[in-house]
């Protein structure tokens, strides 16, 4: 009877009234869907713009299908160049993945406005020396750490002509609001402003020394290291974490792999916070155990530990690796001991979601008097 009465209402109602009624439903309808769908026009654009020529290979070794770009220098570098790139600093080389990452439109805008690899090599690249070597598909990684170190930071292949011109470096200034921007602060853009103006002398006088000395490799292997992928581990939430304020406390997580490290953001008052938050880091050949360390903001003292666990992540690689080959009778074998490994401070469960290798860990913390840590690890394969 209601459905009856609401239908001739609405077809008493006159037809310009019942038009614009019907107009803001479609609207309101259309401003969800975009609202649902964000990134998806930006990730597409990206694609795009990812298949035009000169992006389609790496603009560091010539890798084909690179999958990484650095934000803020417009540049598309593969995995393999993406981790030195990442050992740079983000404050030189913001990277992130064009597949894995959620893109907004300013930041899609950023990078074609630099204008992709060909832009990007014509500046970094403008002057290589004859003793120096663009590395390949298949150079080590301290052949490539080595040029791509020269390239961005040293930036020793710049125009020096074009660099008097404009002596400031407009590729830190390339980035979006949404948070990429945040790497660039304003401590750093003032230090830079007053360096570059005498850098274009300084790359002189290098490049010209450089031409002069045979190459010759580094003894050191700091920042150095092979990579075998990736891992993208969102911390979820802490559990009954310690107070080491007066009443609270104002937790951060920090992770450590290797030589990088990486945090989330502080949220203040809390003992039971929700970060998730997604951080990525390198893997390294010798696949070290992943340190995670929990601390409480302070301004004006040294923050407070507030636990630390370790978690080895050897096996959760052999997984992937073995999921990556389609290796039917390795994998469960690898998810057996995964699975298996539990102990008393760590409960984990790993899983295979839409060809990709998971893993969900509560972590107990150790050292202190309470608290747990509840982040779920997932290993990115190399051909991603």
């Amino acid at each position: 009877m209601s459905a009856r009465n609401e239908r001739t209402d609405a077809e008493n109602l006159p037809a310009s009234l019942f038009d614009l009624l019907k107009l803001d439903d479609e609207e309101n309808y259309s401003e969800a869907l975009d609202e649902e769908t964000p990134s998806t026009g930006a990730n597409l654009r990206l694609a795009i713009f990812l298949s035009e020529p000169g992006n389609e290979l790496c603009a560091d070794c010539g890798s084909p299908n690179p999958k990484w770009v650095s934000a803020n220098l417009g540049a598309f570098v593969c995995i393999m160049c993406s981790g030195v790139h990442r050992n740079l600093g983000v404050h030189i080389s913001k990277i992130l993945s064009v597949n894995l990452d959620e893109w907004t439109e300013e930041d899609v805008d950023n990078v074609i406005k630099i204008g992709g690899n060909t832009e990007v090599n014509l500046k970094y690249e403008y002057c290589i020396p004859n003793n120096c070597t663009k590395p390949q598909p298949d150079s080590s990684i301290d052949e490539r750490t080595d040029f791509i170190r020269r390239k961005y930071v040293m930036q020793q292949f710049l125009n020096t002509e074009e660099q008097l011109s404009c002596p400031f470096n407009p590729a830190a200034f390339h980035c979006s609001s949404t948070g990429i921007n945040s790497v660039v602060d304003k401590k750093y853009t003032n230090g830079m402003c007053i360096q570059n103006i005498g850098q274009p002398f300084l790359n002189n006088r290098k490049r010209n020394v450089a031409e002069l000395r045979p190459a010759k490799k580094s003894n050191t292997k700091a920042g150095m290291v092979e990579f075998v992928g990736l891992i993208n581990v969102n911390v979820v939430r802490g559990i009954n974490l310690v107070i080491r304020d007066v009443r609270s406390s104002d937790p951060y997580v920090m992770l450590s792999l290797g030589n990088q490290s990486v945090k989330t953001r502080v949220i203040k008052n809390n003992l039971n916070p929700v970060w998730n938050e997604k951080l990525m880091l390198s893997i390294p050949e010798d696949v070290p155990p992943l340190i995670v360390n929990v601390f409480d903001k302070d301004k004006f003292t040294e923050d407070d530990f507030m636990g630390e666990a370790k978690i080895d992540i050897k096996l959760l690689v052999s997984a992937a690796k073995a999921l990556e080959n389609d290796d039917t009778d390795e994998l469960p074998k690898q998810l057996e001991k995964i699975t298996g490994g539990n102990d008393k401070y760590t409960r984990c469960m790993i899983k295979v979601v839409e060809g990709k290798t998971k893993q969900d860990i509560t972590l107990q913390l150790q050292n202190v008097e309470s608290g747990e840590l509840e982040i779920e690890i997932e290993c990115v394969p190399l051909t991603q």
